[in-house]
């Protein structure tokens, strides 16, 4: 029976020799290694050789979800952004042009007005300018039909300025409108001033009124008083005479006395004829531009609100 058994073998199997320092799998890893590094280099690539705008459109792009990004995205082709997807396009081009738009629709706008601001002060001054001309055509034939007007035409002057119809009453050497170097009016001059009150008081526009001298100096030695005073006493003498004869006195803007300083005739300081009396029958754009330049202060400033705060309290 012994003899009969077959002898019991043991075969010793050693599993995978070279799975250590000579396999394969750290191949693998290195790979790996190597394409992350490559595509991080990459990265660095592009974001170096990109613009700012382009660089805004990657990260707004990776801030969409994957969900608004397949239901909103556009096509590349309709797209101004550097990426295909949803989203807001933050490239600034698109703002720009609509910001040139506006700016040209505005333009456009202020043109316009401007244009249509210009066409209607030019008819309101043609309008302003027959007004003065009707105006003056009626002061003449008043003038021709009044019989103490009539006999004082000749220093009657009736012309048309830039601030409006101006009347003015001048000195001949005969018959001087003043006594002499005072402000006393002749009695003939009260009546020429009141007639042209009474005409005066027909009219809409305001006045103003100014009175002239000739250049020779004030004849006395008191420095206190010299033609600028005479010409003012004389404006407010003429202008006390043009309301009794009829003329509301809230037509009355201005009165002033202006010497000597603008001759009537440069050539002859001394011609009697620029000794005289102006009355501008202002015209509206003369009219505005006087109480602008000489209206009242601003009181909606607080700066002023507050001047006249102190003025009222130091009273």
């Amino acid at each position: 029976m012994a003899a009969d058994k077959k002898p019991i073998i043991v075969k010793k199997v050693k599993g995978g020799g070279h799975g250590g320092h000579h396999g394969g799998a750290w191949k693998i890893a290195y790979a790996d290694f190597v394409t992350a590094m490559m595509a991080f280099f990459l990265l660095l690539w592009l974001l170096s050789s990109t613009d700012k705008h382009k660089i805004e459109g990657i990260q707004e792009y990776f801030r969409k979800p994957l969900k608004e990004v397949i239901s909103s995205g556009q096509s590349m082709v309709s797209r101004e952004s550097v990426i295909n997807g949803g989203g807001k396009d933050i490239t600034t081009k698109k703002k720009l042009d609509t910001q040139a738009k506006t700016n040209e629709t505005k333009a456009r706008s202020i043109e316009k007005r401007l244009d249509k601001d210009q066409k209607k002060d030019k008819a309101e001054s043609k309008s302003e300018a027959k007004n003065m001309e009707e105006l003056k055509k009626k002061l003449e034939q008043a003038i021709e039909s009044n019989p103490t007007l009539k006999e004082f035409n000749k220093q009657l002057l009736v012309d048309i300025t830039t601030e409006g119809l101006r009347v003015q009453i001048v000195d001949d050497q005969n018959r001087p409108m003043f006594e002499l170097a005072k402000s006393n009016l002749q009695p003939y001059t009260q009546k020429i001033l009141r007639e042209i009150g009474h005409v005066l008081n027909g009219v809409d526009n305001r006045i103003s009124l100014s009175g002239h001298t000739d250049a020779a100096a004030y004849p006395n030695k008191d420095r206190s008083y010299s033609n600028w005073e005479l010409s003012a006493d004389r404006a407010n003498a003429s202008r006390r005479e043009l309301v009794q004869g009829g003329m509301n006195p809230e037509k009355l803007v201005k009165v002033v006395g202006l010497s000597s300083a603008a001759l009537l005739d440069k050539s002859n300081p001394l011609n009697p004829i620029n000794r005289r009396i102006s009355i501008v029958i202002m015209n509206k754009g003369a009219e505005e531009n006087l109480m602008k330049d000489n209206g009242a202060v601003d009181i909606s400033s607080k700066d002023n609100q507050s001047k006249i705060s102190e003025t009222v309290k130091a009273k």
